[in-house]
């Protein structure tokens, strides 16, 4: 077999409706619109979450909670993630690895177990991810955002 040989599998392909081309085809005159009407007409189309007039779910639903303009977003790394790292450990380290995004606050959590010194240096760590990393001899260090 060749590959001009190839062809789609019987049955898998259809023609498309070729509407509006005469009362023989089955889709002619009004092209399976219906009669007149906003819906029949082209150019069509409704608004996301319009129910024809009813009041929208969107607003039927009351408003609940506010938004912390204050609150600090941490992305998070494990211990069982740096264990696998040497030396020093920078968030532009983690970012080049492709562990966390780059320009974000890294948390490190002491999810895993650690089994080497290393320097870690994050804008946050858990109680328990900082007792591992000393326990193994490392140091850890917050950077000052």
């Amino acid at each position: 077999m060749k590959l001009h040989e190839l062809s789609p599998a019987k049955g898998s392909k259809h023609s498309r409706k070729r509407v509006g081309r005469g009362p023989g085809s089955g889709l002619g005159k009004t092209s399976g619109r219906g009669e007149k009407g906003q819906k029949s007409r082209t150019g069509y189309s409704r608004r996301p979450g319009f129910e024809g007039g009813q009041m929208p779910l969107v607003r039927r639903v009351p408003k609940r909670g506010f938004t912390n303009i204050f609150k600090v977003e941490y992305a998070v790394v494990n211990l069982s993630q740096l264990a696998e790292l040497d030396g020093e450990v920078t968030p532009e380290t983690l970012a080049q690895l492709g562990l966390v995004r780059s320009g974000r606050r890294v948390k490190v959590l002491g999810d895993g177990e650690i089994g080497k010194a290393l320097r870690v240096v994050a804008d946050k760590f858990s109680k328990s991810a900082r007792e591992k990393i000393e326990a193994a001899g490392g140091r850890c260090e917050e950077r000052q955002a």
